[in-house]
């Protein structure tokens, strides 16, 4: 029987709806990994990174179906958090290690987002004023950003709707620039003379690229803004995670066939925006810092709202404190939300975001696996297909392997540091 002890009552009349929660999802997932994952992807695979990143979209559906029947089955906006409480009733020390460390994550994730934000706002603005002009830009945007989540659900949902939808507009744009004027370019022949990395080579740099599909799992703690979350859930998640791959995959083909390799790995996040300006000049780089902009901004929206809304209910449980549970007009979690951008604020000033985000992507993962495991547990309940239940199951498995056999041969102390976090 299905558990009602934490169902939501809606209020009537519909707050978002799906356009709302694609934009909330894509939003989180479109926020300025692109301009990160490629640079990482290229110098592992070479123009293989095209095909690693269209294995993770395909990874990324797998998880996103064991997401979508929990959230279907449990309508409870806590979402892993809620799905690991009623999977191991009695064992509540689970759910809450789980809710702490996606917490953690998502707020490394906000930080992360708002330092990016700034670094490609005062690139853009051509000002050299140094870390401290940075990291006062980040937190003014996180300043706006939690302000907007206060003043009103749907408010936030038409504000999201519109960065949202006109940056993929803008990226869409500046994968037809790259397409059009770097037809002639040197680098299809670089890439054409590329010799296959090998499997594991492959679904490494399509494990350590992972955390750029993060954010889809935010349509399920969106749930008591939602009228119709049976039907509206799923689709919202496969529209979202879909056409996050198709953006992925375009930039991706488009980059590696008009961007010399070498600028590709050599300026990481910002290599879309130089190849752009090497290639089509001054206006060029200004419409990919544009898509940028719209990126970080809608994601640090997005992310803000979906992880206020599960810190509120790990809260109402007692695995944080209560005080952080209390929501104002109903549904808007406001002490969760301001806790949210504080913390957000405290990690960009101290400046550990690398190390955060290694966490952040490995968290994401495991997270991932174990939903995928909770999934096939309470399979009779939600009605999943054992088949698609052990695909992710073993997907998301071998990607966590492969993601912390890298660390543990690259990057030994950020291991290190991870598992102390976790502890």
């Amino acid at each position: 029987m299905r558990d009602k002890t934490h169902r939501i009552h809606r209020p009537r009349g519909r707050a978002l709806g799906v356009t709302e929660l694609v934009a909330i999802a894509l939003g989180g997932m479109i926020g300025g990994g692109i301009f990160s994952i490629l640079g990482v992807s290229v110098s592992m695979v070479g123009s293989y990174a095209v095909l690693a990143i269209a294995i993770g979209g395909g990874l990324a559906l797998l998880a996103g179906y064991s997401y979508a029947k929990l959230g279907v089955h449990f309508q409870d906006e806590g979402g892993s958090y809620a799905f690991a409480r009623k999977a191991f009733p009695n064992h509540p020390i689970v759910a809450g290690l789980i809710g702490w460390w996606v917490t953690f994550g998502y707020v490394s994730t906000l930080a992360l987002y708002a330092y990016t934000f700034a670094s490609y706002l005062v690139g853009g603005l051509g000002y050299e004023g140094g870390e401290s002009v940075r990291i006062f830009a980040a937190l003014a945007i996180l300043v706006f950003f939690v302000a907007v989540n206060l003043w009103s659900v749907r408010g936030m949902g038409k504000l999201e709707d519109l960065m949202v939808y006109i940056k993929l507009f803008v990226l869409a744009g500046i994968s037809v620039l790259l397409v059009f004027y770097g037809k002639d370019n040197a680098a299809p022949a670089v890439a054409e003379a590329d010799h296959f990395p090998g499997l594991v080579n492959l679904l490494m740099a399509t494990s350590l690229t992972f955390v750029a599909y993060e954010g889809f799992q935010l349509v399920i703690n969106a749930v008591q803004e939602i009228d119709k979350p049976s039907s509206q859930i799923p689709l919202a998640i496969y529209l979202a995670i879909l056409v996050a791959t198709g953006i992925y995959v375009l930039i991706a083909y488009a980059a590696i066939n008009a961007i010399d390799v070498k600028v590709l790995v050599e300026h990481q996040e910002y290599a879309l925006a130089a190849g752009a300006r090497d290639i089509v000049g001054k206006w060029g780089e200004a419409l990919v810092i544009a898509g940028a902009l719209l990126a970080t901004a809608s994601a640090i929206s997005g992310t803000m709202f979906g992880a206020s809304r599960q810190m509120a209910e790990i809260a109402k449980d007692g695995f944080m404190p209560r005080f952080f549970a209390k929501r104002v007009r109903g549904t808007i979690p406001q002490r969760a939300v301001l806790l949210m951008g504080g913390l957000a604020a405290v990690m960009v000033i101290g400046g550990t975001l690398r190390l955060i985000l290694e966490f952040g992507s490995v968290t994401f993962l495991l997270v991932s696996l174990a939903v995928a495991v909770m999934n096939y547990r309470l399979s009779g309940e939600t009605q999943a297909s054992a088949i698609l239940s052990t695909l992710a199951i073993g997907g998301l498995g071998l990607a966590t392997i492969l993601i912390l056999w890298f660390e543990w041969q690259h990057k030994p102390e950020q291991l290190l540091f991870i598992l102390m976090i976790y502890l």
